[in-house]
């Protein structure tokens, strides 16, 4: 994808990724992925703001090459990570006088991830400003946003942010601009639960930075850009507050069918109860579906067979990633079916350890459940709809 103009002197210059398909060999990429790079120039010196990722190397230096730049003087590092600064030893190789810019942790890293001589970097600190001529670079640390090193970049003159990661999320398309924020949202929200939610607490105490500092663009590091800035801010503050929502998601598996009995009657018993339920069958889940639907469930109930001693690999491994992702869930129970014994439930427990709930009697039996079974999800299911009324999320 060829440079594109977001106002005279201010291009995007990135790279657009169509065809990958997984990131970190761990996140699913159903729409690719862009990699956001800008370039500023003012009278007197020319920044560019993040690289790429090292495998569209070759987008950027075409781009920059094709709007005639012979010189870059300041390379701006908002986060460290290689899918933003993995190209910056071959752009420091095209433009050797450049001086990079960043705060002391991301120095660090850059050092030791990408071996980039620290006498190549100018260290900034907050409310730090870097003058281009006619255009002001203003910079804001936002730590564990995402990584412990990250921050923002602002134009102070043009009112654009530069947040890297935050406000961003992973789609390659053709269009600059977010024209369908119903899509966008979904997709934000897919992106927000599978990286930014651990930080929920951090991200919370910066979004009135950004509010108060009245951006007119919102220019994140992948997807489109955001003209509408109070969309995604209205979004983030939804998904960053205490607020939960009267839904229940219920990651499963089933070996032989019992499992999957006892899922389809606590389901239909908490829909007659007024409660949403968003079931999934772990055997085919896309994990990012599953983390979007944790951001604002009140209650999560797990429902595995026990494989050997323990709860099924596939349950590890959701629960797992539930308790690294640390939803702001009031509520957690385990359903579920054994042979001959086990203590899938116990694992569960102990491997939610990060994650702040209360944990709801649990309904585990032997082989097919029967009509004592049903009676024991039926009350799990009451004791769910009363949970959801004392939160006043169920009328």
């Amino acid at each position: 994808m060829t440079a594109r103009k977001l106002a005279e002197g201010i291009h995007w210059v990135g790279a657009l990724d169509f065809d990958r398909r997984i990131f970190d060999e761990l996140i699913p990429l159903p729409d690719g992925t862009s990699y956001n790079s800008y370039l500023i120039q003012g009278t007197e010196k020319t920044a560019l703001i993040d690289t790429v990722d090292p495998t569209k190397e070759e987008d950027l230096i075409v781009n920059l090459i094709k709007l005639g730049i012979e010189q870059i003087d300041y390379i701006v590092i908002n986060h460290a990570e290689q899918d933003h600064a993995g190209s910056l030893p071959m752009v420091l190789e095209m433009y050797p006088r450049a001086q990079v810019v960043t705060n002391e942790k991301c120095r660090d890293l850059l050092v030791s991830l990408l071996q980039i001589p620290p006498e190549c970097v100018r260290v900034i600190q907050e409310g730090e400003t870097l003058p281009l001529g006619g255009r002001t670079l203003r910079f804001f640390m936002t730590p564990w946003t995402h990584w412990p090193e990250t921050q923002l970049t602002f134009i102070e003159e043009d009112r654009i942010l530069f947040p890297c990661d935050l406000f961003g999320y992973h789609a390659a398309s053709s269009e600059l601009y977010v024209t369908d924020e119903a899509e966008a949202r979904r997709s934000a929200k897919r992106y927000y639960a599978e990286i930014m939610m651990p930080f929920r607490g951090s991200i919370k105490g910066y979004i009135g930075k950004v509010r108060a500092l009245g951006p007119a663009l919102i220019a994140p590091s992948h997807g489109p850009l955001h003209r509408n800035p109070a969309f995604i801010l209205d979004a983030y503050e939804e998904w960053v507050s205490e607020d939960v929502k009267n839904v229940v998601v219920l990651p499963y598996i089933s070996m032989h069918g019992s499992t999957r009995k006892m899922v389809e009657h606590l389901t239909d018993a908490l829909i007659v109860r007024g409660v949403e339920v968003k079931p999934f069958n772990l055997s085919r889940t896309d994990i990012g579906d599953l983390a979007s639907a944790l951001v604002d469930a009140a209650t999560i109930i797990i429902a595995t067979p026990t494989v050997l001693f323990g709860p099924h690999p596939h349950v590890v491994h959701a629960t797992y990633l539930t308790n690294m992702l640390k939803p702001k869930a009031r509520y957690v129970s385990v359903i579920g079916s054994f042979g001959w014994g086990g203590k899938a439930v116990e694992s569960i427990v102990k491997m939610l350890d990060h994650v702040k709930v209360e944990f709801l009697e649990p309904v585990v039996v032997k082989g097919m459940p029967d009509e004592a079974a049903f009676v024991a999800l039926n009350r799990l299911a009451d004791d769910i709809t009363r949970k959801h009324k004392e939160l006043g999320i169920l009328k």
